[in-house]
């Protein structure tokens, strides 16, 4: 599971996070899960807020707003984003 924040302006990648990250090598659950995505939105949400950034556009990319998508979505807004 991957998510990034993009300057759509500038056309680069500000922020990632994904389930490969080095923070979840001790995680020995499938990296592909609900459980999973809750902890990249928790990720990428704080590596967000770190750096200023509060607000943004979310874009599924198509998916369904269902299943890891939405735990995902759902743990970066209880982090502090806001969409």
């Amino acid at each position: 599971m991957y998510a990034q924040i993009i300057d759509d302006f500038k056309g680069h990648t500000i922020i990632s996070a994904s389930s490969l990250d080095k923070k979840f090598e001790d995680t020995k659950s499938h990296k592909g899960n609900i459980n999973t995505a809750k902890l990249v939105g928790e990720l990428i949400a704080k590596k967000a807020l770190e750096k200023g950034i509060k607000k943004v556009v979310f874009d599924r990319g198509g998916y369904l707003y269902h299943g890891r998508v939405k735990a995902l979505a759902e743990a970066a807004r209880e982090a502090g984003l806001e969409f």
